[in-house]
């Protein structure tokens, strides 16, 4: 369900460069990168799970241990399907910034790096010069053209449809009893994915968003 507070003029602008970054052809020289977070709780069987067997179904107890909590960075190239998803302890700005890295160094000969993410405070310059230093943490982070989702418009970042993905497909209903096995379960299901290539096939354009929430196409800003 998308969850729209107040259609402002900051929200139009910002869902406009949104879309429009997505509507681009593919460029390998300006690859689009989408990036979100999501907590993951972590569970331990208190009684081993009885597997399937012949005429029997599966059968898990109820009961179970907490085991604290661990962090998912859904990245994904969509139009290129590569994903650079990954488990990791939290998601704090040291985190986010090794995240960033990771990505930058992925693509050494881009033009830049078009990344899409939300407004959480440690999605700035700051988180990776505090890691890197000024000179590192700037270099990377110039690296790239950050397109912030509006206020409430997450529903508008591609990232939260990878961490579907894979929330569907790797995690299920199983439960995951430490950071470990979740960084393995991550990363096998993430060496699937780049292997068969799954791109997201994104249908919602800046006509469609003019139509659905009856506003005209805004006015470029002029150069003078």
């Amino acid at each position: 369900m998308w969850c729209v507070a107040e259609l402002n003029k900051e929200y139009i602008r910002k869902m406009e460069d949104v879309l429009g970054v997505y509507e681009r052809p593919y460029c390998p020289a300006q690859p689009v990168v989408c990036l979100d977070e999501k907590p993951i709780a972590l569970h331990a069987d208190v009684r081993p799970p009885i597997p399937v067997q012949p005429g029997k179904p599966a059968k898990q107890d109820n009961e179970y241990e907490r085991c604290g909590t661990a962090n998912i960075f859904g990245a994904v190239e969509p139009q290129a399907g590569r994903h650079f998803t990954m488990a990791t302890p939290n998601r704090s700005a040291a985190e986010f910034a090794g995240m960033l890295e990771r990505i930058v160094k992925h693509y050494p000969f881009a033009q830049t790096i078009h990344l899409v993410m939300d407004n959480l405070n440690i999605h700035c310059r700051k988180s990776l010069v505090d890691s890197f230093g000024e000179q590192e943490g700037g270099y990377l982070w110039d690296r790239l053209t950050v397109h912030y989702t509006p206020k409430h418009g997450s529903w508008l970042n591609q990232a939260e449809i990878e961490l579907s993905m894979f929330s569907r497909q790797c995690l299920g209903r199983r439960r995951i009893p430490d950071l470990g096995t979740l960084q393995r379960e991550t990363q096998a299901w993430k060496r699937t994915a780049n292997q068969l290539r799954t791109k997201i096939n994104w249908r919602f354009t800046r006509k469609k968003a003019r139509q659905l929430f009856k506003y005209k196409k805004p006015r470029s800003r002029s150069s003078g």
